[in-house]
């Protein structure tokens, strides 16, 4: 299962340098970034390259940061194209705790990050539904 790296983090002015200057400083690359807020604190939610590697930097670092794992699924980029997903989560009442999207150059396709609270029987029934997901080597590298 692919993983996004969670940073609880201040919520402060420097906060995003140092993680993106900790990670640039031991090559690891971020592929797609969120930030959420909740007042003096929030999340930054990170996916990068070696999401292990990512956590355990941050960690030496003393930041609270965690692996968590997610589905990430290639939908049409369209009008309509998260659809199918949404309406195959919905009919397993499955809830969507956190997700962030994007669309990728090439393809006219683009891709949904989701955490839901079990990833792996979401994973099963969004195959079956054939919809295409993408694994750890896919989602890191695109």
């Amino acid at each position: 299962m692919p993983h996004h790296v969670a940073v609880f983090s201040e919520n402060k002015p420097g906060k995003l340098e140092g993680v993106t200057t900790l990670l640039a400083g031991e090559g690891v690359n971020i592929r797609a970034i969120t930030i959420a807020d909740s007042g003096d604190f929030g999340v930054i939610k990170l996916l990068v390259d070696d999401p292990e590697k990512a956590v355990a930097i941050l960690t030496d670092y003393g930041m609270v940061a965690a692996l968590k794992e997610v589905v990430a699924a290639r939908v049409p980029d369209r009008p309509g194209g998260l659809l199918q997903i949404a309406r195959t989560l919905n009919k397993h009442q499955i809830n969507v705790d956190d997700a962030y999207g994007f669309v990728l150059r090439s393809g006219h396709t683009g891709v949904f990050v989701i955490q839901v609270r079990n990833p792996k029987e979401a994973s099963r029934l969004l195959r079956e539904t054939g919809i295409e997901l993408l694994d750890e080597n896919d989602l890191y590298y695109l």
